[in-house]
């Protein structure tokens, strides 16, 4: 039987990509331009000019909000990944009584308002726990929203795990923590770093929950451009907003650089002379 051919031709297929790749960077652009804007407007070009990137070097209040960003994504993420990778760990390769409630769980967080969240949060902390507000609270807050996706992204890499390796590496010799240690970590590190790397992603540009469990002295650098842009949309806002989408863009790029080397190197090729 031969197939119908589609009748939407390949140049139509394209300038709707191009349409709809347009559609999702123009602003990107544009925000990416004006922050290189001789004058103090943000929407009326008058020049090429650097100085709202010097003039970032020497705002106190930015690079404070800057350093505690850091210092927040870094945390939560190390510790985020941690209990998440172990938490994937227990729900796809174990199986005890109430494990399908505890994977329902994740999604749901996955999918609660951050509005929410935030309440809940700050509730907690001020009513229940009696913990003043601050940078403590806004990492405590990130390792709880980001454990979620960590568990989601690791569980699914574990999903297709093949446990006759970890049994073959048992009837070689292997111990249960040489096994883990070599086979399965190894097979595990792309979904665990890619959690890692999703976590710091949302941590570093949250701004509802974090604008809830924030006190004194833990403004972030989401938080100060949002109330910077209540003086309206300035260059400096925009300069700004680029240095923390190159940043982004890097840190995206490693991601694809470990990916690319893990899947050219066999990531998970066993060998028997390692099982000791």
């Amino acid at each position: 039987m031969r197939r119908r051919r589609s009748t939407l031709r390949p140049r139509y297929l394209k300038f709707h990509a191009f349409i709809v790749f347009a559609f999702l960077f123009a602003p990107i652009i544009v925000l990416v331009v004006f922050s290189f804007n001789k004058t103090k407007s943000g929407t009326v070009w008058g020049g090429f000019s650097t100085r709202w990137y010097t003039a970032l070097v020497h705002n106190a209040a930015a690079l404070q909000a800057f350093r505690n960003t850091l210092k927040v994504a870094i945390i939560a993420t190390i510790l985020a990944t941690i209990i998440g990778t172990l938490a994937a760990f227990a729900l796809t390769r174990f199986k005890f009584r109430g494990r399908s409630v505890y994977s329902t769980l994740i999604f749901i967080s996955l999918v609660m308002p951050e509005i929410v969240m935030g309440i809940s949060l700050t509730a907690f902390f001020r009513r229940f726990a009696h913990v003043d507000l601050s940078l403590r609270t806004v990492i405590a807050a990130h390792v709880t929203f980001c454990i979620a996706f960590v568990v989601v992204v690791v569980k699914a890499r574990l999903s297709a795990f093949d446990n006759r390796l970890v049994e073959a590496a048992a009837d070689l010799g292997a111990t249960p923590f040489q096994a883990f240690l070599r086979i399965v970590l190894p097979l595990a590190a792309p979904g665990i770093f890619a959690g890692a790397m999703l976590a710091f992603t949302i941590s570093l540009d949250d701004v509802v929950i974090t604008s809830f469990t924030s006190g004194p002295g833990s403004t972030t650098l989401p938080l100060y451009i949002f109330g910077q842009l209540r003086f309206g949309v300035s260059p400096s806002i925009n300069a700004l907003s680029t240095i923390v989408l190159f940043s982004a863009l890097f840190l995206l790029a490693i991601a694809g650089i470990f990916s690319v080397r893990a899947s050219r190197s066999g990531v998970g090729a066993i060998d028997a002379t390692t099982l000791g």
